[in-house]
């Protein structure tokens, strides 16, 4: 008996490899993959943030669209478009859902957790007021007592402390564009906290750009990057590098020019 079960144990082993071999392949590298493109998947949300993210259309479009769709396929990246609410973000990119989303670094709560590529473009966040008000912005104290219209989930440093203990009341909606129509229409709101050229882009796209006034000086400045996982160092030095190319070579600045 001892010697039949050792004549059968090479027989099983055998026909083992036969079923398992063609489940390995892969990692053998013995398959052609000469035609697969890695994913990227592109947070654009479900609004969007135009002129960066446009989500109007069937096709995505946008600032930071075109720029990364661009610099990906440059990378050997298929972009994928995922329309992700602000607060589930960053638990889905943690996770691995996502790949990335653009933010700037002063907007992410916790920003250590996180990878971001260089400056893609400059946010800088005004104040849009109604034609001939006589609101004024110099400093923080300007708007003691004032009610500003804000965006949903987004954070403003300069004025947290003061929205804090309500020196300075803020009023939130999930819509870029519903901030000018509260502003234009409601009694109760002083001013729209918005990006300078999102803003623009809004008025002049719902005809109501001689409706307003934009204050020359904002409360902030920032640059807007990729914030991707910390794992993705090496697509994020690559992307930079492109980005670098683009902005040397006049390619980011043929993009820009589409949505002024």
């Amino acid at each position: 008996m001892q010697n039949l079960a050792s004549c059968r144990i090479p027989a099983v082993l055998t026909a083992l490899f036969f079923v398992l071999a063609p489940l390995s392949s892969p990692a053998s590298g013995s398959q052609d993959t000469s035609q697969d493109k890695q994913v990227f998947r592109f947070n654009i949300s479900p609004n969007g943030y135009p002129p960066y993210l446009i989500v109007d259309n069937s096709q995505p479009a946008g600032i930071m669209w075109d720029v990364v769709s661009v610099v990906a396929q440059r990378l050997g990246y298929e972009v994928v478009a995922e329309q992700i609410p602000r607060k589930r973000v960053d638990h889905m990119l943690l996770e691995g859902y996502i790949d990335g989303t653009p933010r700037a670094k002063e907007w992410a709560d916790n920003p250590e957790q996180f990878l971001f590529t260089d400056p893609v473009v400059d946010i800088e966040e005004v104040f849009f007021v109604p034609a001939q008000s006589e609101f004024a912005y110099e400093s923080p104290e300007d708007l003691l007592s004032k009610t500003l219209v804000t965006h949903l989930g987004y954070r403003y440093p300069l004025l947290e402390p003061y929205f804090a203990d309500g020196r300075i009341r803020r009023f939130d909606v999930s819509r870029d564009r519903d901030m000018f129509t509260f502003v234009l229409h409601g009694d109760r709101f002083d001013a729209a906290v918005a990006d300078r050229l999102v803003g623009k882009w809004i008025l002049r796209n719902e005809g109501l750009r001689q409706q307003f006034d934009i204050t020359g000086k904002g409360i902030s400045n920032y640059g807007f990057r990729l914030m991707l996982r910390k794992d993705w160092q090496s697509f994020a030095n690559e992307f930079n590098e492109e980005l670098d190319r683009m902005k040397k070579n006049g390619e980011l600045d043929d993009i820009l020019a589409n949505y002024r």
